[in-house]
């Protein structure tokens, strides 16, 4: 029988949990210690009364639960105090020498745990209780985990930015002080996963961490961090981390028990604790922008696995974690008993309240480029007409019509005028002339933007280029367009999606490391979280609504590169990657974007996803009918070609069958009898209302189960693509016209900045730097200028600002003044050239090796209109003394020993042609050519 009033209940509930987690429930009078691992006997006898529960393992008393009712939930914190007593009171026997350290306090729905032996000790909420086998190995244990925290040795600050000391410092400063959760905010491009792969080796090497999870939201994030942990080098050991350490990305449900480090989606993690296989597909899509967003009245429980228990991981890592601690994500996290680190770029009001506004570390954007961790980005706008205002086909004009699926077209003639807004182009109507218009602007555009790409045979090189398209289709279109505008083979621009034939991972590891393609073009595949460092435009054809997001397509262009690096993809480049481009083509940087995604349900939930929600496990009868009521109105559109389509790839089953067992799993006639066929299997005196209960429960979740298994990755891409408008209609009617293509109006307002900052700094550093206070004093001086000096001074800068590279402060000035050259591609004559037009001895930016050249020729003709005539080998050497300042600033007679001058016979030949006046022509030229 049943029991019945609250304490009983809670304690029916205690005893369920407790069998689930392998302990063997006994009654006091009833005790055999030898019957499992772990007895947890009821209403043991202590000096101060009978405990609830005492737990035993392997025969020694560990621990105590004391037990409550559900009603008492509120106030289970006061019970501390008797819990406690009993765990320091004597048992009945005299069996335990010391207090028990494991003390719990339960009312069957809430669970509180403290361990006595920890430093400061502090109660935490738990999902449900240990398994036996872990309190056993934590009481053999000299040390707790907590206690191993607080003594972790100073860290190695070697190979680390100072943001990534700052994190890792901070956060073992907070598990020191038992905070259980910690966000570092670290800008793309910073090194989080570097940073996490630092302090995951510490907490194995130093904290005796038994397992860590690195979560992600996409199996492309998954791999990165995977390759990321293979690579790693610790500073203390000769052998990568690998080599230390057991990595295992999850691509099933099976956890190897001698993996100390899991990488797993929570997509994954979901349906390994549902006990759930998950189709691969589900891990390739960010939940936070695609599927999985179905809003349920209340949380979906995840249930106790013992298989997979609450203590299965000490520290939990949550990539991106302002995507994955929502909805039915934050119950995954929720369920273990583990310190929890968010890392994120982009957090939002949400991510710093789920991290109880522990933010370890800051580190934003604006400060990683000033540090020069990132680069900046500037804004290039093309706006055309038909982007802005859409258009109209007018009545009785022939159109293309082409089916989404197949690319099929049809010539149709339509009967009336039809009228797009901008936000149907590439969804219902396709114009390939709006595409093309801003796919030539873009070309066209590119030698402003980029006016030092040419080869030697004055060929434009196009940078490395990413597209952000709408869809699968509208990228197809991109493509084709883009190889014909620049007049180039398929290799040139690809797309990297998960729906492409090749291998995506293949495409992207060319485009990152090769010379071709030079242009890719994705949906949503490298969207975030892709590291491509010599990517110097973002063209974005696609807007979105999120933030969060929209600062992470950003972040892709956002990662430094040096000069031999990005040459190596790049043959034109003249210098490292100093700042990344956005071509907004479709208004993203100006359009309104939301904080995040809303929390509360919202109507009419689009149908992909429903799907999604399905295919991750969610189980909810609003979700099943809305997909059965959606599926029968399908049923009526489609034709029997693809009804038999349907069938095909749903194991054989109609639409209609399929409709029916979604409105089964919720049916309480079919629910009542399978019920009623499971009791009546049941002996009449094992029968009880909570047996029943539970029967109930399996049946419903086994209806729920086979009903949302049909929902494959495969099944779902059709059911979302063929319920689509069939066809779009092909505008060739209407031509599009550019109306801008220029840089954003706050590009001249930075540039302004920049150059004010970068005359700051060398104003302010006038009397402390050697080569600075030379070019502010008497013009002679200046040939004392040498070229360890400017050395010196660029290494500085590159410390102190650098973010005033001297060829972004060059490109600064260009947007201001009338600039004709390039930036020198040696950054040191940059660097001279900006300080002369900074300190007024130019009026005008000018490479210095043309003032060299301008001031020698000058020189010269000073000379030969005298009485004194250079012959042709002296002017060879006065040339090579020349170029020789132009890149050194300063020649002595010394540097005649070496390259190029001593092949020429060095000192002693120059002694040769020009005699006792040698030294007198070097110091002229070192004072007229640098005047």
């Amino acid at each position: 029988m049943t029991n019945q009033n609250p304490e009983q209940r809670a304690r029916d509930k205690i005893d369920s949990m407790l069998s689930q987690a392998g302990w063997v429930v006994q009654s006091k009078n009833r005790v055999n210690l030898s019957v499992a691992l772990g007895v947890a006997v009821r209403e043991y006898q202590t000096d101060i009364g009978p405990a609830d529960y005492v737990l035993f393992v392997e025969r020694k008393p560990v621990g105590v639960i004391e037990a409550k009712k559900e009603e008492e939930g509120q106030r289970l914190t006061v019970a501390e105090d008797q819990s406690s007593g009993y765990a320091q009171a004597k048992l009945k026997y005299n069996l335990n020498k010391k207090p028990l350290p494991f003390v719990y306090e339960s009312t069957g729905v809430l669970t509180r745990f403290t361990d006595y032996r920890d430093p400061k000790p502090r109660s935490r909420s738990l999902f449900h209780f240990h398994q036996p086998s872990t309190l056993l190995e934590w009481f053999n244990q000299n040390t707790t985990l907590r206690n191993r925290l607080r003594n972790l040795p100073y860290l190695d600050r070697e190979g680390l930015r100072p943001a990534q000391i700052r994190a890792i410092e901070n956060l073992e400063t907070s598990f020191k002080n038992n905070r259980p959760k910690a966000l570092i905010q670290m800008a793309t491009g910073a090194g989080k996963t570097f940073t996490a792969c630092t302090f995951v080796y510490r907490l194995l090497k130093h904290a005796n961490a038994k397992r860590i999870l690195f979560v992600v939201d996409t199996k492309n994030l998954g791999e990165q961090a995977e390759q990321e942990f293979l690579k790693y080098q610790p500073t203390d050991d000769n052998r990568k981390f690998t080599e230390l350490y057991n990595v295992q990305r999850l691509n099933s449900s099976y956890i190897a028990s001698d993996s100390q480090v899991c990488i797993s989606t929570i997509q994954r993690l979901y349906s390994i604790l549902k006990g759930e296989e998950l189709d691969e597909s589900a891990e390739k899509e960010n939940p936070n922008e695609k599927s999985w967003q179905w809003q349920r009245k209340e949380p979906m429980p995840v249930e106790y696995s013992a298989k997979n228990p609450i203590e299965q991981f000490d520290f939990i890592i949550i990539d991106e974690c302002h995507r994955s601690i929502y909805n039915l994500w934050k119950q995954v996290l929720d369920y273990y008993d583990a310190f929890l680190i968010g890392l994120t770029a982009t957090p939002d009001k949400r991510t710093f309240g789920f991290f109880n506004e522990n933010v370890v570390s800051e580190y934003t954007y604006e400060e990683a480029v000033a540090d020069g961790v990132n680069v900046p980005q500037d804004v290039f706008i093309i706006e055309t007409e038909i982007t802005k205002a859409g258009a109209k086909i007018k009545a009785k004009e022939y159109v293309d019509k082409r089916e989404k699926l197949t690319r099929k077209k049809r010539w149709e003639r339509l009967d009336e005028d039809y009228e797009y807004s901008a936000t149907k182009l590439d969804k219902d109507v396709v114009n390939p002339s709006q595409i093309r218009h801003i796919i030539k602007a873009y070309k066209e555009a590119l030698p402003t933007i980029f006016s030092d790409r040419f080869d030697e045979n004055g060929e434009f090189e196009v940078p490395k280029t990413l597209v952000f398209a709408k869809t699968d289709s509208h990228a197809d279109d991109i493509i084709q367009i883009i190889r014909e505008e620049f007049n180039e083979s398929n290799d040139f621009c690809k797309k990297i999606t998960y729906k492409i034939d090749e291998d995506p991972k293949s495409v992207l590891n060319r485009f990152r490391n090769s010379w071709a393609p030079r242009i890719a073009v994705t949906v949503d595949m490298i969207a975030t979280g892709t590291d491509v460092k010599p990517l110097e435009v973002l063209l974005f054809m696609r807007d979105v609504k999120s933030i969060n997001y929209f600062e992470q397509m950003k972040g892709r262009g956002t990662r430094t590169i040096g000069l031999d690096d990005l040459k190596r993809v790049t043959r034109t480049a003249k210098h490292a990657k100093t700042h990344f481009v956005i071509v907004d083509a479709i208004g993203a940087t100006k359009s309104k974007k939301t904080d995040s995604r809303p929390l509360e349900r919202k109507p009419g939930t689009p149908l992909k996803d429903l799907l999604g929600a399905i295919a991750m496990g969610v189980q909810d009868e609003d979700l099943f009918t809305s997909l059965a009521n959606r599926l029968t109105r399908l049923e009526k559109q489609l034709t029997d070609d693809e009804k038999n389509k349907f069938k095909e790839l749903s194991g054989g089953k109609k639409i209609n069958t399929v409709v029916k067992n979604l409105l089964n799993a919720y049916n309480p006639d079919i629910i009542e009898q399978k019920t009623q066929a499971i009791i009546n299997e049941i002996p009449e005196s094992d029968r009880s209302p909570a047996k029943e209960e539970e029967c109930k429960k399996q049946v419903q979740q086994e209806l729920a189960t086979n009903a949302a298994r049909t929902f494959t990755g495969e099944l779902n891409d059709y059911i979302e693509n063929v319920r689509k408008v069939h066809e779009q209609i092909i505008d060739m009617v209407n031509q599009d016209k550019v109306l801008r293509a220029e840089w954003d109006n706050f590009t001249k307002e930075k540039a302004e900045e920049l150059v004010k900052d970068f005359r700051e700094y060398i104003e302010a550093n006038k009397d402390e730097i050697v080569a600075l206070s030379i070019f502010y004093d008497q013009p002679y001086r200046r040939r004392e200028l040498t070229f360890k000096m400017i050395k010196e001074l660029m290494e500085k800068l590159k410390v102190e600002k650098p973010l005033l590279a001297p060829h972004y402060v060059w490109d600064a000035y260009s947007e201001l003044e009338e600039v004709k050259s390039t930036s020198p591609k040696n950054e040191l004559v940059a660097l001279v050239s900006l300080i002369r037009r900074v300190t007024g001895i130019d009026q005008q930016l000018t490479p210095y090796n043309k003032i060299v050249d301008k001031n020698f020729q000058e020189w010269v003709f000073g000379k030969q209109a005298g009485s004194l005539k250079f012959n042709e080998e002296q002017m060879n050497w006065l040339r090579m003394i020349k170029d020789h300042i132009a890149s050194s600033f300063h020649v002595e007679i010394d540097d005649l020993d070496y390259t190029p001058f001593d092949a020429q016979g060095g000192r002693g030949k120059m002694y040769q042609l020009f005699g006792d006046r040698m030294d007198e022509i070097i110091n002229e030229l070192n004072e007229v050519l640098v005047a």
